[in-house]
């Protein structure tokens, strides 16, 4: 009897010694595999793995596979087991790192530059988003200015024409402030730059828009008459709009803008074809004819429209012979040219409110009578609009200057609103909605599709890579509950 339970006591233990046996080789090839998978993944261990022959001695091998167990969580009674099995094995694995210290000097010359490199990574990557936030909040302030300067010349305007009623010569009266254009660009060099100049030096470097030679007498009235004309006629045909409609309305209207230069362009400049600006030309077409609809199409409504898209319209006509025959301008090559166009609008075209004032078109008593005080709050938001516009392109990114522009239909919207000038009718309310996205749509890039589709692919990508590493996180948390469990399936030998 006691044999029987001697011998049964033995198979047990000997079946149980084997039990844990293998429980230790599969937990050293576990524990190598991760430690592999993570020298390679970090790149940065040089350690190299020697494998121990039968019989050999291994220098603090119990050390080093008592460190191994330990992240294991095995318990001080499975441990002596495995070591047994671990020197009397066929093909023992050794996991001491050899070369070590000879290699520390190497690995330690080579973090230093990557360090380095990475630290100068981060600092340009700082200087990047402080640049891009500076931009932001420059572009911020620009497009409240631009929508606030271009609001209140509307509105000067209308208050203006409550008593003085003279569109030509507050046209000529506010193109006249765009001499000090240059005067201005000129005092903020001398604020910023470091390496100051002349003015005259400073004056020939920003006439050099109109050629090699600079500005010549030729050049002065070969260049710059036909812009004065469009410059003028389409400001002109602005305030005789305002007369008309509402602020609100003219200022929709006026959006219509960027449609025609799109259709200019594709005509004359053979610009690339894109559908979606086409889109925005006809919905700009649909706002104009819903905006003449909203009042039934009475008459001085239909000349008020007339008026309004006449000056979108030399607008677009302005900018597409801007690009055809001087191209691209700088800051201060635009001031130049923005005060030349005064400069003529001085010289050439004074004697037109002259005639009309003769001629008792545009009449008043006396220059004391003239509402100086509106007139000059006009000029000068209108000249601060232009300057606006042309420095916002340099602190910031064009298209919000675009975005400043539309929102003045708002703008004029909520003051209208308050002096309870307009009632908003449904017809006139979805005219300035649809002429105002196509406005929007105009400012989208050339490459808008090729954008949204690398924008949606890399979307689908990232949530692929977060569904894969929640997977393996789940995956990885079951593992661990089952070994911290004890549910590991093994065979039985």
């Amino acid at each position: 009897m006691s044999l029987g339970l001697a011998l049964k006591f033995k198979v047990c233990l000997f079946r149980t010694m084997i039990k844990m046996s293998l429980v230790a080789e599969l937990l050293l090839d576990l524990f190598h595999k991760s430690a592999s998978g993570r020298q390679l993944a970090a790149g940065t261990s040089r350690s190299s793995v020697t494998r121990c022959k039968p019989g050999a001695n291994c220098p603090s091998s119990h050390s080093g596979i008592s460190r191994q167990l330990s992240p294991l969580s095995v318990t001080e009674d499975s441990s002596a087991p495995i070591l047994e099995l671990q020197n009397r094995g066929s093909s023992g694995v050794c996991g001491h790192r050899v070369e070590r210290q000879n290699r520390s000097g190497d690995d330690g010359t080579q973090t230093h530059p990557e360090n380095g490199s990475q630290e100068n990574r981060i600092k340009a990557r700082c200087r990047s988003c402080t640049s891009v936030v500076l931009k932001a909040v420059w572009g911020l302030l620009i497009i409240l200015s631009v929508s606030s300067s271009w609001v209140g010349t509307t509105q000067i305007v209308k208050i203006t024409y409550k008593n003085f009623y003279c569109p030509f010569f507050m046209t000529w009266f506010s193109t006249n402030w765009n001499i000090m254009f240059f005067p201005v660009y000129y005092s903020g060099h001398l604020a910023t730059a470091q390496e100051k100049q002349s003015p005259m030096k400073k004056f020939r470097e920003c006439s050099r828009i109109f050629g090699e030679d600079g500005l010549t007498l030729k050049l002065f009235l070969k260049r710059t008459a036909p812009f004065s004309i469009l410059w003028t006629l389409t400001n002109y045909l602005y305030l005789l709009a305002l007369k008309k409609l509402t602020a609100t309305d003219v200022s929709a209207l006026f959006c219509c803008n960027k449609a025609f230069v799109f259709l200019l362009s594709w005509i004359v400049l053979k610009d690339r074809f894109m559908g979606v600006r086409i889109v925005a030309a006809i919905m700009a077409i649909t706002g104009i004819v819903m905006m003449a609809y909203a009042d039934n199409f009475h008459t001085d409504s239909i000349v008020g429209v007339a008026f309004a898209v006449g000056s979108a319209s030399t607008s677009a006509l302005y900018k597409v012979l801007f690009k055809m025959f001087l191209g691209s301008a700088n800051f201060g090559e635009a001031a130049h040219f923005v005060s030349t166009l005064g400069f003529f609008n001085l010289i050439f075209i004074s004697f037109t409110p002259v005639i009309l004032y003769f001629t008792k078109v545009e009449h008043w008593s006396s220059f004391a009578a003239l509402p100086w005080g509106y007139l000059c709050g006009m000029a000068g938001l209108w000249l601060t609009f232009n300057i606006l516009v042309n420095v916002g392109v340099v602190l910031t990114y064009p298209i919000l200057i675009s975005i400043g522009t539309v929102l003045s239909v708002p703008g004029n919207a909520a003051v209208d609103l308050l002096k309870q000038e307009v009632i908003f009718s449904v017809v006139r309310l979805a005219a300035t909605i649809v002429i105002c996205l196509g406005f929007l749509l105009m400012l989208l890039p050339e490459e808008w599709d090729e954008i949204t589709l690398r924008f949606i692919n890399s979307l689908k990508e990232k949530k692929n890579e977060e569904h894969v590493d929640d997977i393996t996180d789940s995956s990885a948390h079951l593992r661990s509950r089952s070994r911290a469990n004890g549910t590991v399936s093994i065979p039985l030998a």
